[in-house]
């Protein structure tokens, strides 16, 4: 007895049917064939969700045609083989990225080397000291405007009495204490200078209490450096740190209360000395070299200082006055150029430092000559 297949053979007693071979995948006979027998057996017996197993096994054997699987892809030992094979590998002749180019020279200017720390840029002052320049930057024509108009201010109020002095000398005063500060790199430095002002002030008022005593100016300057100390002391900060703020605050202290010299001194040498200083400063931020620009303004000053001697009591000796009035303030606005200031030192120290640094010549030497 041969083995044929179980066409149209229902196990439960029903008649036989004829079988239904499917056409090819994705004919139709395959699409209507299965789906009905699996219809009629369940509605006929009532049972959901049981199928044929004979029914699957006719389907199965009766296939002619080939799959996707069979005719598409490779055995799974082949692909496990291809995958080995297929792996990654170091690619051949393999050669290290070449190095980055070298910088322009464009670039080679803006920015310098590389640093430890991560940080690839310097600061012009730093590249400049590197290279071997000069760190002066002199503050120019509009500071040395304004040096000059503060001058004349003085010059004017002298003029006209003490208590008039006191407007622009306050000005000069608290200008000179935040330019000093901000000149030695420490900024914001509220509390310094507010004690390097409160200092100026304290002399101003010791020096009219006592009839413009110069010993005002110096016991008020020895006061304030004892006063300086003792902050300093008081501080949290590291050493280094408290040995420049106390520095400075000495230094901005002194230099706004020596400018009370200007209120200690005879009216009419203050006037020739403020406009001395006027005129050497506008002259030195003239475009001349600078040994040229420093007897320019050497000579101005002298001149000035003749010309507005003859028009108070000190004549002829206004040009000596003026000529050391001057020589200060270039003192002054060579300390304002050092250091590549910034343009807030120069709007500050650069207009402040002449006119301070001629204060105590203005008080010698007018009572010298008058």
């Amino acid at each position: 007895m041969t083995n044929q297949p179980y066409d149209g053979y229902d196990p439960y007693g029903q008649q036989p049917q004829a079988p239904q071979t499917p056409q090819g995948w994705p004919g139709q006979g395959h699409q209507q064939g299965y789906p009905q027998g699996q219809q009629g057996y369940q509605g006929q017996q009532g049972h959901q969700g049981y199928e044929d197993p004979y029914a699957a096994q006719q389907y199965t054997q009766q296939w002619q045609g080939q799959t996707w699987e069979t005719q598409s892809q490779a055995p799974v030992s082949a692909q496990a083989t291809a995958a080995e094979e297929t792996a990654y590998l170091p690619p051949q002749g393999y050669e290290p990225p070449a190095p980055a180019p070298a910088p322009t020279p464009a670039s080679a200017a803006e920015y310098g080397p590389a640093t430890v720390a991560g940080n690839a840029r310097i600061t012009d002052a730093q590249r400049a000291r590197a290279e071997g320049r000069s760190p002066i930057i002199e503050p120019g024509m509009q500071p040395a405007a304004l040096t000059a108009l503060l001058g004349l201010l003085l010059a004017g109020a002298a003029a006209v009495g003490t208590y008039a002095l006191l407007v622009p000398l306050v000005v000069l005063q608290a200008v000179t204490a935040a330019g000093w500060f901000r000149l030695n790199g420490m900024w914001p430095a509220r509390q310094g200078i507010a004690l390097g002002f409160a200092g100026a002030l304290a002399a101003d008022a010791a020096l009219l209490a006592s009839d413009r005593s110069p010993s005002a100016i110096l016991g008020t300057l020895g006061v304030w450096v004892l006063l300086a100390l003792v902050l300093q002391l008081r501080s949290h900060a590291d050493p280094d740190e408290r040995m420049y703020g106390l520095m400075a605050t000495v230094a901005a202290s002194a230099l706004a209360i020596v400018v009370g010299g200007y209120l200690a001194a005879e009216a009419d040498a203050v006037t020739v000395g403020a406009i001395a200083v006027a005129v050497a400063v506008l002259a030195r931020a003239l475009p001349l070299p600078t040994p040229a620009s420093v007897v320019v303004a050497l000579l101005a000053a002298a001149g000035g200082g003749a010309a507005a001697g003859s028009m108070t009591g000190l004549g002829t000796s206004g040009a000596l006055l003026g000529a050391g009035a001057a020589a200060c303030a270039l003192i002054g606005h060579r300390v304002a150029s050092y250091d590549y200031p910034s343009r807030f030192v120069h709007f500050t120290a650069g207009v402040a430092l002449p006119l301070s640094a001629a204060a105590p010549v203005v008080y010698v030497l007018g009572r010298a000559l008058v």
